[in-house]
């Protein structure tokens, strides 16, 4: 092989060994099963981040739990285990009020009061993440959270001493506060919690419900619209600012994609979720007035707790959301 062509080939490798070294893929794990709309619209996420960057960033997503359970995900990012990640926002309530406001019952029932609530509260979500060597991409919330049972209920009275699945530290406030015994169960975890009898009711939304064919093991869901929690994708800093300029360009507008999109999936899923479940022999009720006005007045005692323990910011917060 003459110099010249070996020179040409060494250099062709060399361009090839660049390129390839250029090339990043991120793991990125979720806690809910692919049949789930959030998973749905990540998947779409992480094909818009693909292409847009001509494969040189790639998104691996591991869902329902496959590679970290649900609380270990905040961690495993900002200790760089992991370099993007989805979870529910308010599961870190305890850590901070501020992440936990949408889980305030009856705060937020509807998608136009949700919105109005993410925008008081993005940048204060935004500035605690970057404390923490996080950053913020986008939030979709869950259609609005409604009760599933076995046997009809009339007021609280009929939850005391129920055995009642939650998901965080509020849902098990709430539970406490009815009456009720509270069991955090991850939504991938559901019916195997109905059928071993570790919990006989549940809160969560339509959406979930009609996923985890909740009609096998309860027979009636009170639409009750109580609050609308949002789950959150954030992505290690680090990784981040690894990222060409064009590429964190391309993530961005990934990402202001999915969550418009998301919320329109959000919407698409609340419409049709209730009518779903009443075709499969669900009783699918709004509640008694009795029902709503006992959840009203725990509503507002956690609303008030919640303010106490979010201090200035939290009242400024509510503030920025009713004005």
């Amino acid at each position: 092989m003459s110099l010249l062509r070996m020179l040409t080939v060494a250099s062709t490798v060399g361009m090839m060994s660049v390129s390839v070294a250029a090339a990043a893929t991120w793991e990125m794990p979720t806690p809910y099963p692919e049949a789930e709309f959030h998973t749905k619209n990540i998947r779409l996420f992480a094909q818009d981040v693909e292409t847009a960057t001509g494969g040189s960033l790639k998104i691996n997503v591991h869902s329902g739990q496959s590679l970290f359970k649900h609380p270990e995900i905040k961690r495993a990012v900002q200790t760089g285990q992991v370099q993007i990640a989805e979870m529910l926002m308010a599961n870190l309530l305890n850590e901070d009020a501020i992440f936990g406001v949408d889980a305030v019952p009856f705060l937020a029932s509807n998608y136009d009061e949700a919105a109005k609530l993410w925008k008081a509260q993005r940048g204060m979500v935004e500035a605690r993440l970057a404390k923490q060597g996080m950053r913020l991409l986008y939030a979709v919330p869950w259609p609005g959270q409604g009760f599933y049972t076995k046997s009809p209920i009339a007021s609280l009275a009929d939850l005391k001493g129920v055995k009642f699945r939650t998901y965080n530290s509020a849902t098990a406030s709430m539970a406490e506060l009815m009456g009720a015994v509270p069991t955090i169960v991850e939504a991938v975890e559901i019916p195997q919690a109905f059928s071993t009898g570790v919990v006989d009711a549940m809160v969560t939304s339509g959406a979930t419900g009609l996923r985890t064919k909740a009609w096998d093991f309860a027979s009636y869901f009170y639409d009750l619209n109580a609050w609308m929690p949002k789950n959150m994708v954030f992505v290690n800093e680090r990784a981040w600012r690894s990222l060409s300029d064009a590429e964190r360009e391309a993530v961005q507008k990934a990402a202001a994609a999915a969550e418009a999109r998301g919320w329109t999936m959000s919407k698409e899923v609340s419409d049709s979720s209730s009518k779903e479940l009443a075709a499969k022999g669900m009783k699918v009720e709004s509640g008694s007035a009795e029902l709503v006005s006992g959840l009203k007045d725990i509503g507002a005692k956690m609303a008030a707790d919640w303010e106490k323990s979010a201090g200035a910011d939290g009242a400024a917060l509510l503030k920025a959301y009713r004005n």
